[in-house]
C-alpha cells in the first residue's frame, strides 16, 4: 500500500475520541483552527514538527504542528489556513505540498476546533523558521508516532480540572498535548 493510500484511510473517521479531545471549551464555542501534518516523502517518512520559542505567551517552547487559527481571508478553508500558516512558519510552498485530506478534529480545552490537514511534502525541503513563531524545526520518523508504545497516558490538572493526555519523548523533545492528542487520533485511525 502506498504512502498515499495508507494516510487516506486514516481520514475516514468522523470525529476524534472523546478521551483523545480536550472537550470544554471555556466559553462554551470553538473558534476554527487548522494544523498541516507534513509527512516526508521518504522510503522511511517523517513528520516536521515545529518547536515554538519560549518567550511566547501561549504555548511556549512547546512542539507543534505548523498551523494556526483561519483568518478571513482562508474564506473558511481549514486546507488553506493548514497550508497558509506552514508557509508562513516554515516557508513550505503550498505547490509542494500534496494534501491528501483532513483528518477529525480534535477539540482542545483552550477553545479551538483543530483540523490536522495531512499531506505529502518532499524529503529536502529549504525550511526557514519564522523566527517570531519558530524557534526550530524537526523530523520525527512517522512509524515512531504512530507505535501506541511511544506515547504515555497521563493526567495532570489544568485550570482545575483533571486533564489526561499523551506525552512523547523523541530525543529529549517533549510531544504533548494537543499535538500528541492529533497524533493519537491519527494511529488509532491506522489501526
Amino acid at each position: 500500500m502506498s504512502l498515499a493510500a495508507m494516510l487516506k484511510r486514516a481520514l475516514g473517521t468522523e470525529t476524534a475520541h472523546e478521551d483523545e479531545a480536550e472537550f470544554g471549551a471555556p466559553d462554551g464555542g470553538y473558534r476554527e483552527a487548522a494544523v498541516l501534518v507534513p509527512v516526508t516523502r521518504r522510503e522511511e517518512p517523517g513528520v516536521i514538527l515545529t518547536q515554538r520559542p519560549k518567550w511566547l505567551r501561549s504555548h511556549a517552547g512547546q512542539v507543534a504542528f505548523p498551523g494556526g487559527k483561519l483568518e478571513p481571508e482562508d474564506g473558511g478553508d481549514p486546507i488553506v489556513a493548514a497550508l497558509r500558516e506552514a508557509e508562513e512558519e516554515l516557508a513550505i510552498p503550498a505547490r509542494q505540498v500534496d494534501v491528501i485530506g483532513t483528518a477529525p478534529a480534535y477539540h482542545s480545552g483552550s477553545g479551538f476546533r483543530i483540523v490536522p490537514v495531512i499531506g505529502l511534502v518532499p524529503p529536502d525541503l529549504d525550511l526557514v523558521p519564522c523566527a517570531d513563531e519558530v524557534a526550530d524545526w524537526f523530523e520525527v520518523p512517522l512509524a515512531w508516532l504512530l507505535d501506541p508504545a511511544n506515547a504515555e497516558r497521563k493526567t495532570g490538572i489544568w485550570r482545575g480540572v483533571p486533564r489526561t493526555y499523551y506525552d512523547m519523548d523523541w530525543q529529549g523533545r517533549r510531544i504533548w498535548g494537543v499535538t500528541a492528542g492529533i497524533i493519537a487520533n491519527i494511529a488509532r485511525s491506522l489501526r
